[in-house]
């Protein structure tokens, strides 16, 4: 098998934004210039039938919270000093941004789950404001349990443009997160030039890499397929017997050996790799190219989809090769403060201005030199 060739064909099954752009970008001037007026009109157009709140679900909607919040909390740094030679000192400092806007798919069905990964991750980087699109009573109870401070009844590529640009009742948020439709997302990616955004989130996929006989493989392969139109799901193996009776849409893909297996998933970079038997498991630390991995016989991905901490919010259609999973990073900013004292300036001047005169900036290196004479 040429694990680079497999891949790929795996790969060209999944629709792209591409196919919307032009719908999503007369959207997206709508909203800019009718605001509210237009957002709802395409939430009557577009809105289906709420599901009520449910009390019932607040335990576990809290457990997926917090966890969500913990592991979240433990990637921040903090800020942090840097002394240079020249006597001077550069404090690196995370700053998160101030207004964050979770969006999460309303369409088929409520997902309070994708509502908990952004609102928890962006309260655990310490945004000051942060707005959720929930069209649905249920999305909105996750969205309050997990410490938003706006739910704004909409969703769609119209609430995409509102949080971007802002209307007369939703102030513009700096960044936007979140998994949805492909008009969603590709609303995303055009508005990108204004806010951040976490990535382009398209349809799911999973690979699981099997050395050893477990019935629940055969489910966590289905629960992922569950995402539907666009799923693709690779059960991987090089004992033939592991992968029979798969069902559709399954797909089988026989290895040579456990090496042409990490190979198969390097080059298809997976948004979930689950590793199941000792010999697949033992590649974890090998794995450089997937959006989160689960490991072990019991680590099934559906466990990362809700309360394993973890996020769910995942790079997909192979962009694990350059981008990570929905975290702090996604909320916060880097920036420099520089600290000179005078006998740095000193030391520093003489370098500094021989590249500012290089570049043909003299204005540049007197600013510099002005502080040697200074001394």
């Amino acid at each position: 098998m040429d694990p680079e060739r497999r891949a790929a064909e795996l790969r060209a099954r999944v629709p792209t934004g591409a196919s919307v752009a032009e719908e999503v970008r007369a959207v997206i001037a709508d909203v800019r210039e009718r605001g509210d007026a237009a957002v709802a009109d395409y939430e009557r157009r577009f809105a289906v039938a709420p599901v009520a709140a449910d009390p019932n679900l607040d335990s576990a909607l809290r457990t997926a919270a917090d966890n969500v919040f913990t592991v979240a909390r433990a990637s921040l740094t903090g800020d942090r000093d840097v002394q240079l030679p020249q006597g001077h000192r550069v404090r690196v400092r995370e700053v998160p941004v101030r207004r964050a806007g979770i969006y999460a798919p309303g369409g088929q069905a409520p997902y309070p789950s994708s509502v908990i990964m952004g609102v928890a991750t962006a309260r655990a980087a310490g945004v000051t404001e942060i707005a959720v699109c929930a069209a649905h009573p249920l999305m909105a109870q996750a969205a309050r349990l997990a410490g938003a401070d706006e739910i704004h009844a909409m969703g769609g590529a119209h609430a995409i443009a509102a949080l971007a640009y802002g209307t007369e009742t939703v102030r513009p948020v700096d960044v936007i997160v979140g998994p949805g439709s492909l008009y969603a997302q590709e609303a995303k990616r055009q508005v990108a030039h204004r806010v951040g955004i976490d990535g382009f989130a398209g349809p799911s996929d999973l690979v699981v890499i099997v050395s050893e006989a477990h019935d629940a493989v055969r489910l966590d392969a289905l629960a992922q397929a569950e995402h539907g139109q666009g799923t693709v799901v690779a059960v991987v193996s090089s004992d033939p017997a592991l992968l029979e009776g798969l069902p559709d849409p399954i797909e089988a893909v026989l290895v040579e050996d456990l090496e042409e297996a990490l190979a198969f998933s390097e080059a298809f970079a997976p948004e979930h790799l689950q590793l199941v038997g000792a010999q697949a498991e033992a590649l974890a630390p090998r794995v450089t190219r997937a959006g989160c991995v689960f490991v072990g016989r019991d680590a099934g991905t559906a466990f990362g989809d809700y309360v394993a901490g973890s996020n769910h919010v995942l790079p997909t259609d192979g962009a694990a090769r350059f981008a990570s999973g929905l975290n702090v990073r996604h909320f916060l900013r880097v920036m420099n403060e520089v600290h000179i004292g005078a006998a740095a300036a000193a030391e520093l001047a003489g370098p500094g201005a021989a590249l500012a005169g290089a570049e043909g900036f003299s204005a540049h290196a007197a600013s510099m030199t002005a502080r040697m004479a200074a001394t």
